[in-house]
């Protein structure tokens, strides 16, 4: 826990509520008891006006106990909220559970058909081919989805250390492009980038390769036309470079353009929709690109009007550099 905020933690101020109603019980007791034996005492000796007798010391009482009634109030607040936002969680690692289960049992029940065909049916080599080639999209579907939790696990951790080198962003996303164009097929993937030009910044491929798969399969996964496209533009603006990844797929509620980077959050949940992937893809990207000093935003026109995802790298505009 960070020390610097340890004074906000919902045990510590629940434990201060209830200090702070025990000791407003004692000192309203006690200034009661005090006030009732000494009353007359006072009266007597000084020949005060019984109505003028402790008003000072009661209205520090009162000010005392309206003090420590706003602690109560607050730590009160701060413990259901703290309860919404656990609930919340649970939620969510349920869904998760439930969504990444049916991620793994889907390509395990497939390639267990596959493989019970080539034991009962004698097959020709096309057909073989075939079925090999399904089962090979499944174990990659397989492996990305573990990888994806392992990745998670070691970057939460902190116990994952990149190995960034200067390299040409442009150039390396037409690299992963290239070198995954058998899985985005049925896509249109339009990189718009002038060849004289060049961003070097200093990335991890491993990760850097991460995040752009996250970012595609989004794009692509979350989409009903005909022909799902991303088009990827890259701009100077401000001292930072900035990646747009527009896609024609079934945009955003603006509720959600920040939703869908936390945790576990998948699209369509709110609103009793079946929910698509595991809820962790976007918020891996977000991770991987701050360890990279950027941050993913997101932005859609509504719902059936495509989104826009955009990575917002530092950037000095003198090191870019034309060839």
């Amino acid at each position: 826990m960070n020390q610097s905020k340890w004074f906000f933690h919902p045990i510590f101020v629940f434990v201060l509520s209830i200090i702070a109603l025990g000791l407003s019980l004692f000192l309203y007791i006690y200034w009661y008891v005090e006030a009732s034996t000494g009353f007359n005492a006072v009266v007597e000796k000084f020949g005060l006006k019984s109505g003028r007798v402790l008003e000072s010391q009661t209205w520090m009482v009162i000010a005392v106990l309206s003090i420590l009634v706003g602690f109560i109030l607050m730590g009160l607040l701060v413990i259901f909220v703290y309860f919404q936002k656990t609930y919340q969680l649970y939620r969510l690692q349920n869904n998760f559970i439930n969504g990444f289960t049916h991620e793994l049992k889907t390509p395990v029940t497939s390639l267990k058909l596959y493989l019970e065909t080539f034991l009962k049916h004698e097959l020709t080599r096309d057909e073989q081919s075939k079925y090999i080639n399904y089962m090979l999209t499944d174990i990659s579907r397989l492996s990305e989805n573990i990888s994806s939790i392992l990745n998670l696990a070691k970057i939460e951790s902190k116990s994952l250390d990149g190995e960034f080198v200067e390299l040409d962003i442009a150039s390396e996303i037409e690299k992963f492009y290239n070198k995954n164009k058998h899985l985005f097929e049925n896509s249109r993937i339009h990189i718009n980038r002038s060849p004289d030009h060049f961003f070097m910044y200093p990335i991890d491929q491993n990760l850097f390769e991460m995040l752009l798969m996250n970012l595609f399969t989004n794009a692509l996964k979350y989409n009903n036309s005909e022909r799902p496209s991303v088009n990827i533009t890259f701009e100077l603006r401000e001292g930072k470079l900035h990646i747009c990844f527009s896609d024609n797929g079934i945009g955003l509620r603006k509720t959600e353009t920040r939703k869908i980077f936390k945790k576990f959050y998948q699209v369509g949940l709110a609103d009793n929709m079946s929910a698509k992937g595991s809820g962790i893809g976007l918020y891996l990207a977000q991770s991987i690109a701050r360890m990279h000093k950027g941050k993913i935003t997101a932005q859609s026109e509504g719902m059936g009007k495509g989104s826009v995802f955009t990575l917002v790298l530092p950037y000095t505009p003198g090191t870019s550099r034309v060839r």
